[in-house]
């Protein structure tokens, strides 16, 4: 009876918490946040369950220690949480001005926010924004106030991840006034609920590291079990995974290629001006190059042969509906969409609409059209083209200037140097009559002294040669696009390899021996999963952070987490290399083929200033960890409910993924609490992101159960579940990006 009930106030509270996340969509984060993750039955649900968990552990008598600091562990969190709701309170206190204040406002009301006083007054000395160098990204944001508390007067600081504490009380960088004259400080007072619970975090910790390493653990027994000892034969469980006309109105290919070179800002960031290029491209026509043109060549077109360029078809209308609306071909050229009645705008009057408020699909899609064409107009009027650095003068000695790019049509500022505006304004003129008349090699001379003129005047805004080179390599080779065609080819190959040997009983490849094939799928994995680290690399490289800031990057981290546990499983288990090879190859081969056909945005930019921190670099590397291992469980599971035969040695595989997956999920999940603890005090917000992490988390700690719930001994039901659960992981990772929307959602 005691089972059944826990196992109720188990799935109610899943589904309690899934269900929030969909009402704080619709009704928005303050309604959940008082009418269910604060309510009293809430904190009461969490109690029962809690206390359910204990009871029938002290009925069943366990004295396994690493099982009950775990779940101690569980219980010292829950009673921290329970301390946080009860004894602490949080809000927002805004300094502007000289006038003080003694009041701060409650955040999480519902309706007008409530005023509650401080035990000290606070002023403002001076907020800041600082940027990275010659560019308008900010890379952080700092208050200097003043606390007067009686006779005592202490001067404070805080900024992004920069946390200030008194009395009990840490204040945090939250927001500042438009005018720059004002900051908001978050403010968190909780003294006694954080300590008990990162004591239960530093449990969580240890008792999840322990399940990995205990000599006499279940994880360690499974890399004992024979299936991975001997498993002839487990390899049969792969059956189931079952130009045109060029234009000539370009730079040649070599000088397009020195224009490339050049410093351009753009993005909020210092790159090559191929960079620029490539992503116009890219967005516009949908491809990396155009009749054999390379990008480079695409915008020196539309630089200095504009008017030839406006016939040429390049715009791409990928909606089937705005193209049967608007009667427009795939690929349309730039005076198509003015050939309206009269020479009018042809998107004209969607575009009105959709600015006065019909923004349904259709609109939205004619909207992002627009938006192209208006990147091409800017091009046209040498906006974009912020080329030119500007250093002003040192007002002292040791002291620099700020540096500010301009574009050969900003208005430049009165104080600027007559030699330097006569040259911005002018360059482009000269180059466009040179081009005009055919004189290449002048064109390609200007280039290299406008190269020059770039590095003498930009000051310390440019990026490094090394960055400067891992940019055009990077651009040079589009890595992740060929790994996601490799890999799958390779994942088919080594299929098909798999079922002539079993089908037949003869050498897998005629004339050569098992061995050798073998060696060349590892050799290509190798080769597969150096190509991709040499990816990300070079993209940490340039934008100086590790690469999991958005859905682009995250995908191709977990298809590099999933290409090194094959890679570190196939060296550990050596007579089913060729099973977990073909494992590494389709998993990443598909992980890759979603962020090539999903078009996450690829661009390369500047951090914001709060995801700039180790912690979060660690948080997102661990649970990226997880989903990939979580992922590789459920090819097991799909294997094993198509291949009922082999259903056990499957799940004995599954296994081994499972549990360093939970392990580093917990961990994942809770480091990331540690961060936002740091960064703005609150350790766990029920953001959508984080709620349905911990429902993945909860789903699949489950099946480690396998004693009070025997059910999940049997395989097929094993790996029924285990195919179900998955559903989480997508819910996580897509739901909540595309739909739920959040603070983690990189939509």
């Amino acid at each position: 009876m005691l089972k059944k009930f826990s196992c109720v106030i188990y799935i109610l509270t899943l589904v309690v918490l899934g269900i929030a996340t969909v009402i704080e969509h619709a009704e928005g984060n303050a309604f959940v946040a008082r009418h269910v993750y604060g309510a009293w039955w809430f904190s009461l649900l969490w109690a029962l369950l809690a206390a359910t968990g204990v009871a029938y552990i002290i009925r069943k008598r366990v004295r396994r220690w690493s099982i009950l600091l775990l779940h101690l562990s569980l219980v010292v969190i829950l009673v921290g949480a329970g301390i946080t709701r009860f004894t602490s309170y949080k809000g927002v206190v805004h300094l502007r001005g000289d006038a003080p204040t003694r009041e701060y406002r409650d955040v999480v009301s519902m309706g007008e926010p409530q005023k509650h006083p401080l035990p000290f007054l606070l002023k403002l000395d001076k907020f800041d924004v600082h940027y990275h160098a010659g560019t308008s990204s900010a890379a952080d944001y700092s208050t200097r106030f003043v606390i007067i508390d009686g006779n005592r007067t202490i001067h404070a600081a805080v900024s992004m991840n920069k946390v200030f504490h008194y009395r009990g009380i840490r204040f945090f960088q939250s927001n500042y006034d438009d005018d720059h004259r004002g900051s908001y400080l978050s403010l968190n007072s909780d003294p006694w609920g954080v300590p008990v619970t990162y004591t239960g975090y530093a449990l969580l910790f240890f008792s999840l590291l322990w399940l990995l390493v205990d000599p006499t653990g279940v994880f360690r027994s499974l890399l004992r079990h024979p299936v991975l000892q001997k498993g002839a034969g487990v390899l049969g469980l792969l059956f189931c995974l079952s130009q045109g006309v060029r234009a000539q109105a370009v730079l040649p290919k070599e000088t397009a290629g020195k224009m490339g070179q050049l410093f351009m800002l753009y993005n909020d960031r210092i790159c090559p001006m191929q960079t620029f290029a490539l992503d116009f491209t890219k967005k516009l026509h949908g491809s990396r190059s155009y009749k054999g043109m390379t990008a480079e060549q695409v915008v020196s077109g539309w630089i200095f042969h504009n008017d030839d360029w406006a016939n040429e078809p390049f715009i791409r209308v990928k909606s089937g509906a705005v193209r049967e609306a608007l009667k427009l071909d795939e690929y349309c050229s730039l005076n198509r969409f003015f050939d309206g009645p009269g020479g009018g705008y042809v998107l004209g009057p969607y575009v009105q609409e959709y600015y006065e408020g019909n923004d349904d699909k259709l609109h939205r899609q004619i909207v992002d059209i627009d938006r192209k064409i208006a990147l091409i107009m800017e091009l046209r009027r040498g906006s974009q083209l912020k080329l030119f650095p500007y250093t002003t003068p040192a007002r002292s000695k040791g002291e620099g200037g700020a540096t500010v790019w301009y574009s050969p049509t900003d208005t430049l500022p009165a104080t600027m140097e007559h030699r330097h505006a006569e040259y911005i304004g002018n360059v482009f003129s000269l180059i466009f009559a040179d081009v005009k008349a055919g004189n290449l090699q002048r064109v390609d001379e200007f280039f290299v002294r406008m190269k020059y003129y770039q590095k003498t005047n930009a000051g310390t805004t440019l990026p490094t040669p090394l960055r400067f080179k891992a940019e055009r390599l990077y651009n040079a080779i589009p890595l992740a696009t060929i790994l996601f065609m490799v890999n799958l080819a390779m994942g088919i190959v080594t299929l098909l390899l798999t079922i002539r040997g079993l089908t037949s009983g003869r050498p897998l490849v005629r004339g050569v021996t098992d061995g050798v094939v073998v060696a060349g799928a590892v050799l290509l994995s190798a080769l597969s999963f150096a190509a991709l680290t040499l990816a990300l690399s070079l993209r940490w490289i340039v934008s100086g952070t590790i690469p999991l800031s958005n859905g682009y990057e995250s995908m191709l981290s977990v298809a590099w987490f999933v290409q090194l546990f094959t890679i570190v499983l196939s060296l550990r288990v050596r007579h089913l290399t060729l099973l977990i090879s073909c494992f590494g190859f389709l998993l990443s081969g598909f992980f890759l083929l979603v962020s090539h056909i999903g078009q996450m945005d690829p661009a390369i930019g500047q951090l914001m200033p709060v995801l700039d921190s180790p912690l979060l670099s660690v948080h997102v590397s661990v649970v990226m960890m997880s989903y990939a291992l979580l992922a590789l469980t459920f090819i097991c599971a799909v294997m094993g409910l198509c291949l009922p035969s082999q259903g056990e040695k499957l799940q004995v595989l599954s296994r081994v993924f499972l549990y360093p997956a939970i392990v580093t999920l917990g961990l994942g999940i809770f480091i990331g609490a540690i961060w936002a603890n740091v960064s703005w005090g609150a350790y766990w917000s029920w953001d959508p992101k984080e709620t349905w992490a911990l429902i993945t988390f909860m789903v699949y700690a489950v099946v480690l159960h396998t004693q009070s719930l025997p059910v999940f001994s049997r395989p097929r039901a094993y790996h029924l579940y285990m195919s179900l659960a998955f559903l989480s992981i997508l819910m996580t990772f897509f739901g909540v990006n595309y739909v739920l929307g959040g603070m983690h959602s990189y939509a």
